[in-house]
């Protein structure tokens, strides 16, 4: 503070000297008092770290004075450059100020620049005047009149955002060659990225570890349900020695070479699945394994943390219930696992990551509530923590309930499953793992590993007649009950076609039976999915459902030129359904359909240039 207060002092004095008329500006009209008075301003001075792009290489940050004037509902952003002495002073040409006004009963946010014609706008520390005229504008007045706190902290609350950014940068230029050959059917933009920025933010916080415990060996980990197990490969090449844990291999392993670590293994919370020789254990959207996983880490070592990072929400032995409607489910679900951390003995801390996904909070016990000599007497606390959540309503991983947990008694004191209550769940973790293995057992009965091969639950795996009723069953709702083809109609020049009315889920929902509905709960998204894998006839939008017009789409798309020749060359693979089945027929003469009016008009898909050239 008494840097910052100096350093004012130093730039007021030189302004008065060079150029009053910013001192005037600064306070706006209006202004009470002189703004050289200390005590009427608030001074922030910030550091602007340059996003990397082609036209900006990472360069040195930009700093400017924030000048805050309550009593004239002003703030002043003033850039600040090196002279040639090395001494900080305002760049004149990049001034700018946000102004609150009122004017009888009403409010208004302005935005000035003190010298219009010599802003420079380099698009990135300094944006384009229109910009701040139309998008900031709207965004401030937005901002000014919502009520609603956010319920996470700032982005990136832990560590260092500039040492973050620099080593952001390093990272995704040296490992942006991943997305080329990604091999997996994920976005590959969005998972490299994602995990570059995650292991960036473990980077930078093990370094600031190190720092404070003043030690220069690199901390060890494991990453429990590592998945594609990219961000393992990158923490290992910067030098982390550790391993990646999933219940299923990706292809993608192959690629990363022996000094990257992955083991296909079912992992159980069990005393057989402890890490006492690690440092760090990660929980990178580890579903049903993120609530045990501060329970392993306490129970590992003493000196073993975790970082977990939330997705989908799982309690100790099966889906998590939520008790507060007053909370997002997701902030509700942060909170269990912070009391988890809590009840473990961890001291807990959150933070916000930049990833491009709305589950981007983290949770992280880097340290003990309790001496090492209290761990007999805490891991009692955990065992009876673990054991009152025994009583949550629970469902298995695939959305099945799961068969009534035995009750287990609270004073146990160690942390083993015992009894016939363990018995059984040994046996079935058995079976899973196959005959010949020994028997595990759980801390908790009634957990539930994932299954090896995840089953299909998007409805594409239906039976083929369920889904064509359920789609003329739909399509007949839509048209008003009246009767649909069975078979093909005829070729013809339509003067109207019925496109039917628009309902809501809910109200396709209700007319349809109940065994249909409940064949539909066990897929993901239900009914809504299985009408937008049937693209061709519907059209689903804001939760509402109405017959796709194909006379529209073809409007909508207009296909570059590089398409367009492609497109002449393209073959009808499937039969037109509105053809076979709508009373008007198709909407579209057959040269325009882009399906096949008929048998005749079928062709097999040929293969791509890739297959064709292959030997």
């Amino acid at each position: 503070a008494s840097d910052l207060g100096s350093l004012w002092g130093r730039l007021s004095r030189s302004l008065a000297d060079v150029s009053p008329e910013v001192l005037a500006f600064l306070s706006g009209p209006g202004a009470r008092s002189s703004p050289e008075a200390p005590q009427q301003l608030d001074l922030a001075l910030r550091t602007v770290i340059r996003k990397r792009s082609v036209r900006c290489p990472l360069a040195a940050p930009g700093r400017e004075v924030v000048v805050q004037d309550v009593p004239s509902g002003t703030v002043t952003f003033l850039p600040l450059e090196e002279n040639e002495d090395g001494h900080l002073e305002v760049k004149m040409d990049n001034v700018y100020q946000i102004q609150l006004s009122r004017s009888k009963e009403e409010w208004f946010i302005s935005v000035l620049i003190f010298c219009p014609e010599r802003w420079h706008s380099d698009g990135v520390i300094y944006p384009n005047p229109t910009w701040l005229g139309e998008e900031l504008l709207a965004r401030l007045a937005k901002w000014s009149v919502e009520s609603k706190k956010s319920e996470f902290k700032s982005t990136l609350s832990l560590i260092s955002i500039l040492r973050y950014s620099q080593v952001y940068q390093e990272l995704k230029e040296k490992y942006k060659e991943m997305v080329k050959v990604w091999p997996e059917v994920t976005d590959p933009e969005k998972f490299v990225y994602e995990d570059v920025a995650i292991a960036a933010y473990l980077l930078i916080l093990w370094e600031e570890e190190r720092a404070q415990r003043g030690v220069t060996t690199k901390q060890s980990f494991v990453d429990l349900g590592c998945g594609n197990g990219l961000l393992v490969h990158i923490l290992c090449s910067e030098g982390h020695p550790g391993r990646g844990i999933d219940v299923r291999r990706r292809k993608i392993w192959d690629l990363y070479g022996p000094q990257t670590q992955l083991e296909e293994d079912m992992i159980t919370p069990s005393d057989e699945t402890l890490f006492p020789g690690v440092d760090w254990l990660i929980g990178n959207h580890s579903d049903e394994l993120t609530p045990w996983i501060p329970v392993i880490a306490a129970r590992s070592s003493y000196a073993c943390r975790f970082l977990v990072l939330p997705c989908c929400f799982f309690d100790f032995t099966g889906k998590f219930c939520r008790r507060q409607s007053r909370k997002t489910q997701y902030r509700e679900y942060l909170d269990f696992v912070r009391e988890v951390g809590l009840s473990c003995g961890f001291h807990m801390e959150e933070d916000c990551l930049r990833i491009p996904s709305t589950k981007r909070v983290c949770l992280i016990g880097k340290s003990r509530t309790y001496p090492p000599s209290e761990e007999v007497w805490m891991d009692e606390q955990r065992t009876r923590y673990i054991r009152s959540r025994q009583g949550c309503p629970r469902s298995l991983p695939g959305g099945e309930p799961s068969p009534a947990a035995p009750q287990v008694a609270v004073d146990g004191g160690a942390h083993r499953a015992l009894g016939a209550e363990a018995k059984g769940v040994s046996e079935a973790c058995t079976a899973a793992h196959g005959a010949g293995t020994p028997a595990v057992e759980l801390w908790l009965p009634g957990f539930h590993p994932r299954e090896k091969a995840q089953p299909v639950r998007n409805c594409a795996s239906l039976p083929r007649d369920f889904i064509d009723q359920v789609v003329l069953q739909v399509a007949n709702l839509l048209l008003g009950g009246k009767k649909l083809h069975t078979g093909s109609s005829q070729e013809g020049v339509l003067k109207t076609w019925n496109g039917g009315e628009s309902l809501s889920l809910m109200e396709v929902a209700r007319e349809l039976d109940r065994e249909t509905l409940q064949r539909l709960k066990h897929e993901c998204g239900g009914l809504q999915t299985l009408l937008r894998n049937s693209h061709q006839v519907f059209e689903v939008m804001n939760g509402r459902v109405h017959l796709r017009d194909w006379r529209r789409e073809l409007q909508r798309e207009k296909p570059p030129e590089a398409k367009r020749s492609m497109s002449s060359e393209a073959f009808k693979t499937r039969i037109c359904w509105f053809f076979t089945h709508h009373p008007d027929g198709c909407m579209l003469p057959s040269a325009c359909c882009p399906f096949a009016h008929g048998p005749g008009e079928l062709r097999p898909p040929q293969a791509s240039k890739k297959k064709r050239q292959a030997p």
